[in-house]
């Protein structure tokens, strides 16, 4: 083992100075652990003037990147920019000089998977994520590495705190999607866009490696269905809560299914006696399926400066204790040839129908679910009076989402229908 590892620091934002500080609370523990001395050698940023709140020696910050990449002595590069460019040439060089990369980013890696890891395999260094999904959560090591002895049969997400925030606070105190997302961006947990986590790409992202590590198999995210929360509105909350006993929540979804690998995300509900059911505000768990050790759950902060700075440094901890590890992520699934399209897919779903009352109308569209072999298993209509617009909500009994789809896309040409039927799948 090396006398010291020294340790590059790109990206000095949030989470960068939770690194800083984590190496000012505990460097001497982490000494311990690995038996060798650690230094953090230098922190680039673009900005090295603004204060993070944390201490930090102004001799090792710099404006230049190429102060860690073409240092020889650094030995870990730590890259907390995200985004694609120039975060993934960065890592590129990183691995080309010969260092060993530890990253929280998962935009990148979801996309350009196979080129980080063919450069990381060809200069015999290593790549470490565990920050990129689910923050401070232990959750890609023990996925890799103690559950290996496990196939991995199915892998349940919750996997961003912003999604799941909107849908507790929707579900716990009544208030409207709209409403409680501006509350979010008020408090920082939802972006100012805010696109990009309630429309389902964050979750996403994380899925692509979840199923990396469970399944061994990359799935770039164009190959999978995506649907994001912003549809769904209290009307939806109050019933599934109160009449159907269930939570709605933005679920991650990876399961093997014979041949076929099924990757899917979007609303879902979950029975409340669920462990997921419980996972509320900026919350995260993963609840996965082993042949061997059956049902686990993973639960923490997904989030936030110091959990994910946490990963972050027991990675750098995981890589200096095995310098030559190799980069085996997932397992070689053989087995699986092809990738299940959504509509193929069979559950119970929800449907809201939004229609003018009159005679007639639940007779008509209950005729037309069962021409595409789906059965109700129930029905509840808000009283109100005749010839005004009122919801209709229904539960299916299992069925093909094909179907589902064949028929919706029919009642939405019924002159009586007034808006697009909601349909939400049941776990």
């Amino acid at each position: 083992m090396k006398n010291i590892y020294n340790i590059g620091l790109i990206g000095f934002g949030t989470i960068g100075a939770g690194v800083v500080e984590t190496f000012n609370r505990n460097l001497d523990l982490m000494e311990q652990k690995v038996g060798t001395k650690i230094r953090l050698k230098k922190v680039v940023d673009l900005d090295i003037k603004t204060d993070r709140g944390v201490e930090v020696d102004k001799n090792i910050l710099s404006t230049d990147v190429n102060d860690i990449l073409d240092d020889p002595e650094i030995d870990i590069v730590i890259e907390l920019i995200g985004g694609y460019e120039p975060a993934k040439s960065f890592i590129l060089k990183a691995m080309e000089n010969k260092k060993h990369v530890v990253t929280a980013n998962k935009a990148l890696l979801a996309k350009h998977w196979e080129e980080i890891l063919e450069t990381a395999n060809k200069n015999h260094v290593r790549i470490c994520f565990e920050a990129s999904v689910g923050g401070g959560i232990p959750l890609l090591g023990p996925l890799n590495e103690s559950l290996g002895a496990n196939n991995i049969q199915s892998i349940y997400g919750i996997i961003n705190g912003t999604a799941n925030y909107i849908l507790t606070k929707m579900t716990d105190e009544g208030l409207d999607f709209e409403y409680v997302l501006r509350e979010a961006q008020e408090k920082g947990y939802a972006e100012q866009d805010p696109t990009f986590d309630i429309e389902g790409h964050d979750t996403a992202q994380k899925l692509i490696i979840l199923t990396i590590l469970g399944f061994g198999i990359y799935v770039k995210q164009d190959k999978f269905h995506v649907e994001g929360i912003s549809k769904i509105k209290q009307e939806d909350i109050e019933f599934i809560k109160n009449e159907m006993g269930y939570s709605i929540k933005l679920l991650a979804i990876s399961k093997i299914e014979g041949e076929k690998l099924e990757v899917r995300v979007h609303p879902t509900l979950i029975s409340q006696d669920h462990l997921l059911a419980s996972v509320n505000d900026v919350f995260n768990g993963v609840y996965l399926v082993g042949d061997i050790v059956g049902p686990v759950m993973m639960y923490g902060q997904g989030a936030g400066m110091m959990p994910t700075a946490s990963a972050v440094v027991g990675d750098c901890l995981d890589i200096m204790g095995n310098t030559e590890r190799k980069n085996i992520y997932g397992p070689n699934n053989t087995e699986v040839k092809k990738i299940k399209d959504i509509e193929d897919i069979n559950s119970k779903y929800y449907l809201r129908l939004n229609v003018i009352d009159k005679p007639g109308v639940l007779h008509t569209i209950s005729g037309i679910l069962s021409n595409y072999d789906i059965s109700i298993e129930s029905v509840s209509q808000k009283k109100k009076d005749e010839g005004q617009e009122v919801p209709i909500f229904m539960v299916t009994h299992e069925a093909l989402e094909k179907n589902i789809r064949k028929s919706l896309k029919e009642i939405a040409n019924l002159d009586f229908v007034k808006k697009d039927t909601l349909f939400i799948r049941v776990l």
